[in-house]
């Protein structure tokens, strides 16, 4: 069994490999494989990856670090896929271009998901087709590559036979939170969820059978937000400056900087739509106005990123290359990499696990299209998955989903037929922008910015 990571000089990597490796027996995995387009950072999560393999783990896995395609993709039998065209110089536009215009400023949300989802599509197609060149026949790629959503709609339409699965490990975060704050065992929870990608609502969570949406609800009302009791401690350095002495390394990353109004935005959800959880990226089309009035133009996400998670995995990298000691808080291991690993076991010894997974709707969901690509549980096995259906979902959910699905379809419209009007109307559509006016402004900024990577639109 050959797994290749495509993006091998991801963050995400170590984790995604340590998960791999604790699974060597049922994935039969012989090779693990790195394969990036940005050699020196990928060389320095190599280094980490070895560790993580033959000193760590002592195990006998060959690891591959390689920027060759046939090198990269020969004879194997899964790709998982986490691509980020531009990297994080292009993140940081994606975020800030919106947010000078008055809009939400996000990396898969709103102008800036449709950006990166222009972006990142094309690169996504040449990666199906090197894999259907080199890789094995019954190959399985898994993308975490973000926007899953447009992503996902691209493939559907350019590479209709590909073996792809697009997932989003975010519902599984939220999940986490939820088992942490009402202090049950994940293994033991079941849930259903409907939706589009970063765009969905739980309406059941059951643990070991009996309904917590109720105990969940009233957890929230109480705390005013969707975090454990344990992280909620130290939340008095959360509106500090660095400069003050309080020690913010002791908080959890969840309750500093823009994390906080995450959380704290499910909260303000539910107070006005209690019946579902909802996916924690709704808040930024639901509470627009709210997320923009406190963002910081000047320092987004991106920033706090590259501030932390990036900066903590190199410099712990560097520090092990000089001194040959390692600090394994500098890497993340965790939900992210155990939910991709585990989907590769479904699908090679064909358990029938269930996942939530982005899938054709294919009368799924009997009120949205057909032809929709959208986010709901299925039973993986050998042949992929088998969703699960539903009833119709409310129209205020399905009047949302609606306009963003087309929103999407637009935009994947616009980079296949070169098109700035249809590109203008997926702006124009997403409910993160307030006018039609507004919409150019943003795109034509951002055509500038994103010259090296779009399609020409004419």
């Amino acid at each position: 069994m050959i797994i290749t990571l495509a993006g091998g000089g991801s963050t995400f990597t170590p984790g995604i490999v340590k998960s791999i490796a604790l699974r060597k027996e049922e994935l039969e995995v012989e090779e693990i494989r790195l394969y990036d387009i940005n050699e020196e950072r990928q060389r320095k999560v190599g280094v980490l990856v070895d560790w993580i393999l033959h000193e760590d783990l002592g195990l006998d896995i060959k690891l591959t670090v390689t920027t060759d395609k046939k090198t990269a993709f020969s004879d194997a039998d899964f790709v998982f896929a986490q691509m980020r065209v531009g990297g994080y110089a292009m993140r940081e536009q994606d975020e800030k271009i919106p947010l000078r215009h008055g809009c939400v400023g996000q990396e898969t949300c709103g102008c800036g998901g449709l950006a990166y989802g222009m972006r990142t599509i094309f690169p996504m197609v040449e990666l199906i087709d090197d894999v259907e060149k080199y890789a094995k026949p019954t190959y399985w790629i898994l993308n975490y590559s973000n926007p899953a959503a447009i992503v996902s709609e691209a493939c559907r339409v350019m590479r209709p036979n590909a073996r792809i699965i697009n997932i989003c490990d975010m519902p599984i975060a939220i999940i986490d939170l939820v088992c942490a704050a009402l202090e049950i065992d994940k293994k033991d929870v079941e849930y259903d969820y409907f939706g589009l990608n970063h765009f969905g609502w739980f309406t059941s969570i059951r643990h070991k059978g009996e309904e917590v949406l109720p105990q969940l609800r009233e957890y929230i009302k109480e705390h005013e937000i969707l975090l454990p009791s344990s992280y909620l401690k130290g939340m008095s350095s959360l509106m500090k400056s660095n400069t003050d002495n309080e020690d913010e390394s002791k908080q959890n990353r969840h309750t500093k900087g823009s994390w906080y109004y995450v959380w704290k935005g499910v909260y303000e959800i539910m107070e006005l739509f209690p019946e579902y959880l909802p996916n924690t990226y709704l808040n930024y089309y639901l509470q627009q106005k709210e997320f923009v009035e406190h963002s910081n133009p000047e320092r987004t996400r991106a920033n706090e990123v590259e501030e932390t998670r990036e900066h903590n995995l190199f410099a712990g990298i560097d520090r092990y290359e000089a001194t040959g000691e390692i600090d394994e808080s500098t890497f993340y291991a965790g939900s992210h990499g155990d939910w991709i690993a585990d989907l590769a076991v479904a699908l090679k010894n064909d358990t029938k696990a269930r996942f939530l997974v982005i899938c054709q709707n294919r009368g799924a969901i009997p009120n949205m299209p057909y032809d929709a690509m959208v986010e709901l549980p299925a039973y993986i096995g050998k042949n992929g998955p088998e969703v699960i259906s539903r009833d119709n979902i409310p129209l205020f959910q399905q009047g949302l989903m609606m306009q963003q699905l087309n929103s999407e379809k637009l935009v994947v419209q616009a980079c296949i037929e070169g098109s700035y009007e249809k590109a203008l109307q997926a702006f124009t559509l997403n409910k993160t922008v307030p006018s039609m006016t507004v919409a150019k402004e943003v795109l034509d900024e951002m055509i500038e910015a994103n010259k090296e990577f779009w399609p020409e639109l004419k």
